[in-house]
This record gives C-alpha cells, sequence and structure tokens, in this order.
C-alpha cells in the first residue's frame, strides 16, 4: 500500500513532465528550422539523423547495463537484479528496433533503396537476432529461477559479439571503405553548428525520457514480484511455494469396512 501511495504523481513531478513535453516540443519544431545541409541528396528528409543517432548510442548503454545487471544476478541469486536486467533489455531491443527503422529511411532517402546490404545495416541487423534470441530463450522456462539464470547467461555471453558488431566491425579498414554509412562523424566534427546544437538536445531529451521509462518498468515489476511473494506464488527465490493440501482418502476400520477420514496426506499445489 505505501508503495502504491509513492506512485502516486506530486505537484511537483507534473510540473516537471509538463515542462519535459514543452521542451520536447520546441525541440522537434527547432529541428525542421535548421538550415538544410546541402551535401546530403534530400536535404529537408536527413532531419532523421536527430532521432537516428540517439538510438544506436543509448541502446548500445542499455545492453551493457543489461549485461551488468545480470551479472550481478549471477553473484547474488536476487531476482531484483534479473527485473533490473530485463526491463533495460527490454528497452535496448526497442532502441535497436527503432535504429534499424529509421535507418532504413535515411537510406531510402539519401541512398536510393530500403535496403544496401551496407556493413553497417547487416551488422546491426545481427545484433538484432542476438538479442531475438535472449527473447526466445527466457520464454521457453517457466519456472523464475531457471529463467533469470540461463537468460542471464545469455546476456553476458552476448554483450562482447554485440558491442563488436556496433562499434568495431564498421570500422575496420576494408569494410568501413566498402560502407556507405559514415561512421565519425561526430568525432570528425562533420556535424557542427544548428545540426550538432539539436542532435545534442535530441540526445540529452531522449535519454532523460529513456531513464523516466526505465524506473516507470523496475517500478511495475517490483509490485508483480511483491505480489507474488506476498500471495505465496513464489518463494523469495523463485521457486513456486508448496501448499499443503488435506485430501479425504479410504481407509479400512476394525471390520474390515471402508470409511472415509481425514488424512494427513499432502499435495502440491497444482496436483490432482
Amino acid at each position: 500500500m505505501e508503495t502504491l501511495k509513492s506512485a502516486q504523481p506530486t505537484p511537483g513531478s507534473s510540473a516537471l513532465r509538463l515542462l519535459f513535453a514543452l521542451v520536447t516540443g520546441f525541440v522537434i519544431l527547432w529541428s525542421f528550422g535548421v538550415n538544410e545541409v546541402p551535401t546530403f541528396q534530400q536535404p529537408e528528409l536527413a532531419r532523421i539523423l536527430f532521432w537516428h543517432l540517439p538510438c544506436p548510442i543509448i541502446a548500445s548503454v542499455l545492453l551493457g547495463l543489461g549485461a551488468y545487471q545480470s551479472w550481478l544476478y549471477l553473484r547474488t541469486e536476487d531476482l531484483r537484479r534479473d527485473l533490473k536486467a530485463i526491463a533495460a533489455l527490454e528497452l535496448g531491443m526497442l532502441f535497436s528496433i527503432m535504429t534499424m527503422a529509421s535507418g532504413i529511411v535515411f537510406s531510402r532517402a539519401q541512398w536510393g533503396s530500403w535496403w544496401q546490404n551496407d556493413p553497417r545495416q547487416t551488422s546491426f541487423l545481427l545484433v538484432l537476432m542476438i538479442y531475438a534470441g535472449y527473447f526466445v530463450l527466457r520464454g521457453a522456462y517457466a519456472e523464475r529461477v531457471r529463467k533469470a539464470s540461463m537468460s542471464a547467461g545469455y546476456a553476458l555471453a552476448a554483450i562482447l559479439p554485440a558491442m563488436f558488431l556496433i562499434y568495431v566491425f564498421p570500422r575496420l579498414p576494408n569494410i568501413e571503405g566498402a560502407s556507405l554509412h559514415p561512421t565519425q562523424s561526430i568525432m570528425s566534427g562533420q556535424i557542427r553548428g544548428s545540426y550538432a546544437q539539436v542532435l545534442t538536445a535530441t540526445i540529452t531529451l531522449t535519454s532523460i525520457l529513456t531513464v523516466w521509462v526505465y524506473r516507470i518498468r523496475i517500478r511495475v515489476g517490483e509490485l508483480e514480484l511483491q505480489a507474488h511473494e506476498s500471495l505465496g506464488l513464489e518463494t523469495p527465490g523463485g521457486g513456486a511455494a508448496p501448499h499443503r493440501v488435506v485430501r479425504p482418502v479410504r481407509v479400512l476400520d476394525a471390520g474390515g469396512n471402508q470409511a472415509a477420514k481425514g488424512s494427513g496426506s499432502t499435495d502440491t499445489a497444482g496436483q490432482g
């Protein structure tokens, strides 16, 4: 009950949300007002970069956070660590999908085709497939502890190939030369002026929104975990709690006749 009360919005938090919405609206309008860059094939459509570039950056942070929380779960076997891991990886998968979708739109606008078989596109598609396997594996187990343990091990095994495909593979000399996708636009200062200012604003706003959604996802998961534990559906370790059930059985009396009596025999929940 105290947890539910603490989740109620306060006047201060409502004001912050309103301010965030107003700032976001201003930045969106600002992004349509910046000067066009003539080097793009379709400069007016190139503005999707403002919302495309934050996605892989945030996705990478979330995938790394999910692996870190998974490692902590394997050390402590605390289901709240598993909860934080799945929250990070769910959001990481969402931002990875938005990265791919917005990148495909940019490819069509600037390079003339939805899919170029570009090494950067292909490597990120592999990242999506790796983390799709994570959610398939997680859905294959019903028991909470086993699900958490198996998915935590997978998340740890997946983080190194994912980071290699995102940051190392596209920058290999022979790969970078064959790719249409620029890999050093920010670091080399190609994005500057009003473009850089809007991009900084969108990265900041998207990061704030991500932290807010991440905290909400954890809060919801904690309420679900508390409900399971309080109702006895799961033990603190995540396993099913045994429920002893008294069942009537037939026994023979002294004369050899059957009589129904209450028995102390037990059964676990979910049987008979």
